[in-house]
């Protein structure tokens, strides 16, 4: 089972619902969950071994949503969508989350800022998935076969859940401010020692600006808020243009329908244009002819249809005259179908009756 159709998809939804609701509240993504009832992802009758390969294949889906280059938010959310995977598999013994040691300080580092920042119950979540022992610490992040050529997947990241800090961000941090803070500070303690006023230095060693550190927060602020907002602005262009085009599709069908509905009953029109009408006579004999065979019972067809044996040789002269009675009886039933015609309603048409053997 290399790939779950529609597992990306879901994952993602649950991620960008809990996005959009700009929050890392557990409280809120448990309701998103039971609003999409994902505890159904592992339900299905299926083998342990395929229970087995779908389990691990959903955890190492989630898990790579935990780590970076994605967003803060994001990042929690992944965490309670991979400890709600974990308690709702169906595997016995459980699954458990592969972290490979290479990532292993980043997401200390990650726990540690989420107590820093005093989001407690995503700590919280955190640490009842480490006393459950649910991660399993690998060498690699893939499983690697010897002696086998495997090609390796690149993971395509999705721009919206990606963190919006770019180098600037990742430079000029609040370490690094503090540190720039300690060094200004040092420096123009040095420059009032070695002036005649040791109160304020000399003008002529001020090269740089006393409010450097501030202005260099500012302007670091400045750029971050640039930058959400220019993100906001391409979320917004492309839900407009997702709506545009759903628009559109719903306006090229309904045209379709129409044009559809217009070609058919253009068809009918001349199909029914093109049928041949009968002459008055026609159809008049033939109404009065099925009439006619209509009003005939089932009784006189099954008269019609029976036909006196011939005499055998050893019947005497009284049974054979007693079948020539009964055959001249039968054959006074028989004759053609009565037609009307249109200028004399009272004649009729008929065969001649057999004349009586002597």
């Amino acid at each position: 089972m290399s790939a779950v159709p529609g597992l990306q998809a879901d994952c993602e939804e649950l991620l960008g619902a809990f996005q959009q609701a700009d929050t890392v509240r557990f409280e809120r993504f448990a309701e998103l969950w039971r609003e999409r009832r994902f505890h159904t992802v592992f339900y299905g009758r299926m083998r342990a071994l395929e229970r087995n390969k779908l389990t691990k294949k959903t955890l190492e889906l989630a898990q790579q949503y935990f780590l970076p280059p994605y967003a803060f938010q994001i990042r929690v959310g992944a965490l309670y969508l991979l400890y709600g995977l974990y308690n709702t598999q169906l595997c016995q013994p459980k699954q458990k989350i592969r972290i490979a040691l290479k990532d292993w300080p980043e997401i200390q580092k990650f726990q540690q800022d989420l107590i820093d920042s005093q989001h407690y119950d995503a700590a919280y979540i955190f640490r009842k998935l480490r006393l459950a022992r649910a991660f399993h610490f690998t060498a690699m992040p893939k499983l690697l076969n010897y002696r086998t050529k495997k090609k390796i997947e690149e993971n395509e990241f999705k721009e919206e859940f990606k963190d919006p800090s770019n180098r600037v961000n990742s430079l000029i941090t609040n370490d690094v401010l503090e540190e720039l803070m300690n060094i200004h500070d040092h420096y123009q303690k040095m420059k009032c020692a070695i002036s005649a006023d040791k109160s304020q230095p000399d003008k002529a060693l001020s090269l740089i600006k006393d409010d450097f550190v501030v202005t260099l927060k500012d302007i670091t602020l400045e750029h971050q808020e640039w930058q959400q907002n220019r993100m906001k602005l391409f979320l917004n262009a492309k839900e407009t243009d997702e709506t545009e085009n759903k628009k559109k599709d719903e306006t090229l069908l309904q045209s379709e329908g129409s044009e559809r509905a217009s070609a058919l009953a253009r068809i009918k029109y001349r199909s029914y244009s093109a049928v041949a009408e009968a002459s008055k006579s026609r159809r008049h004999r033939q109404v009065r002819l099925e009439s006619s065979e209509s009003g005939k019972s089932p009784s006189r067809s099954r008269k019609t249809s029976r036909r006196p044996q011939p005499a055998r040789r050893g019947d005497s002269p009284e049974v054979r005259g007693e079948m020539e009675v009964a055959e001249e009886t039968v054959t006074r039933h028989v004759g053609m179908p009565v037609i009307i015609e249109e200028n004399s309603d009272e004649e009729e048409v008929s065969l001649p009756k057999r004349k009586r053997r002597c």
